[in-house]
């Protein structure tokens, strides 16, 4: 027990990405069933029914980030998928094709778990896979909130369909959900959630304890491991490392200060994350929040199914316009941000559009700078350094004029 509790949050982060993906292969090896699922889904009843499961996407992710995903996009794309569709879905279909990664690998599934809360890609990109895999498919589909609150008659539509994922698992299973266990998941998810939220508020103290690019490493686990105790112990570890430094004075890195404050919008770009994060050092801005943080609090009563319903229908990407603006001038205010960094993300259809009408909300009501660069989340060619660099110089020269502007009294604080 000394040695586990001496464990930082790092060391017990890749600890438990490692279990979870040996776990995996473990359970198929063993003739267990296995599920690929998407990020933001309720996996809750699949743990509740035993099913081990993993997340393409998490996946994909870990391939870019070792710069080993061409391999695997030429593949997909040597099949006929277009290279304008998502790269995380070019990933996992090559995967499917070669079966190894040297990053990871991962079990073949033998059941598909799908939200289209996230986007409306993995309509097709799940459908395929099913076809493809002859395994059946359980698909949640979640309609995006045109309204800036989850209305009622979506909450039941989607609470018919939770109730229909229940019967569809207990079909495939062979044996009846047990809801004191799914019980025992909902309360673990909360507390989980409430852990994530309380370790990434810490970019609210300046300077900020946490590198937001920190944020982009835990949010693996907080995809997969929200419903376990394992997930529970690593973000309440995180948050008290956090609470030290900022008790301490400590900001966000050991060799340089914190100048600048902003906020990431949007997906990582995986294969340049090196990059990306020491050119920003480079000039001391630090991404203190991102949009993520919101998305992965799912917190709703245990037992109530319209709860679930409507929290896992009520992440960004599945809201309004309005309701966009609204969370971001909040983070700007209660993190106290200079400037927006938005990652205009060919992957992701649905966040590069709406980025800019985002960016020029956000100027006209916040008054702070902003600046978009080209990217993709798993797809290295599209990234270009020198565009990078020059847009984050840009932005740093418009924060800095700001600061001189309210040192001189010339600009409302």
């Amino acid at each position: 027990m000394a040695e586990e509790n001496a464990l930082t949050s790092k060391q017990l982060l890749n600890e438990l990405t490692a279990k979870h993906y040996e776990g995996a292969l473990q359970a198929k090896a063993e003739g267990k069933p296995v599920a690929w699922a998407t990020s933001i889904c309720p996996d809750e009843l699949l743990a509740a029914m035993d099913i081990t499961t993993v997340y393409p996407e998490n996946h994909a992710a870990a391939i870019g980030a070792r710069k080993e995903a061409m391999k695997f996009i030429e593949q997909a794309e040597g099949d006929g998928y277009s290279s304008d569709i998502c790269s995380y879905a070019r990933v996992n279909m090559g995967y499917v094709d070669l079966k190894h990664a040297d990053a990871q690998d991962i079990p073949m599934p033998d059941l598909i778990f799908s939200s289209t809360n996230i986007c409306h890609t993995v309509l097709k990109w799940y459908e395929n896979l099913a076809k493809k895999l002859h395994i059946p498919l359980i698909l949640l589909d979640m309609p995006f909130n045109h309204t800036y609150e989850v209305s009622d008659n979506a909450t039941k539509y989607i609470r018919g369909q939770l109730e229909n994922a229940i019967r569809q698992l207990e079909d495939f299973t062979g044996h009846r959900m047990d809801y004191d266990k799914l019980a025992e998941k909902m309360d673990m998810n909360n507390a989980t959630c409430e852990w994530w939220k309380k370790a990434t508020d810490w970019g609210k103290v300046n300077p900020s304890p946490l590198n937001g690019f920190d944020m982009f490493n835990y949010m693996a686990l907080i995809v997969c491991m929200r419903n376990s105790e394992d997930g529970h112990k690593l973000f309440k570890l995180w948050y008290e490392e956090l609470k030290q430094k900022a008790e301490e004075g400590k900001g966000p890195w050991n060799s340089a200060e914190e100048k600048y404050r902003i906020i990431w919008d949007g997906i990582a770009c995986w294969p340049h994350l090196s990059t990306t994060f020491k050119t920003l050092k480079k000039y001391g801005v630090n991404m203190v929040t991102s949009t993520y943080p919101s998305s992965w609090y799912k917190v709703y009563e245990t037992n109530d199914l319209d709860g679930m319903a409507r929290s896992y229908t009520g992440n960004y990407a599945n809201r309004n316009l309005d309701f966009g603006e609204d969370l971001m001038s909040s983070l700007i205010k209660d993190f106290g941000v200079e400037g927006v960094l938005f990652h205009s993300n060919r992957s992701c259809k649905l966040m590069d559009f709406r980025c800019y009408e985002v960016q020029r909300r956000i100027t006209d009501k916040m008054g702070i700078p902003s600046v978009i660069f080209d990217g993709d989340q798993t797809d290295p060619r599209v990234f270009s350094e020198a565009q990078y660099e020059t847009r984050v110089q840009a932005l740093v020269e418009m924060m800095e004029k700001n600061k001189e502007l309210k040192r001189r009294g010339d600009l409302d604080v």
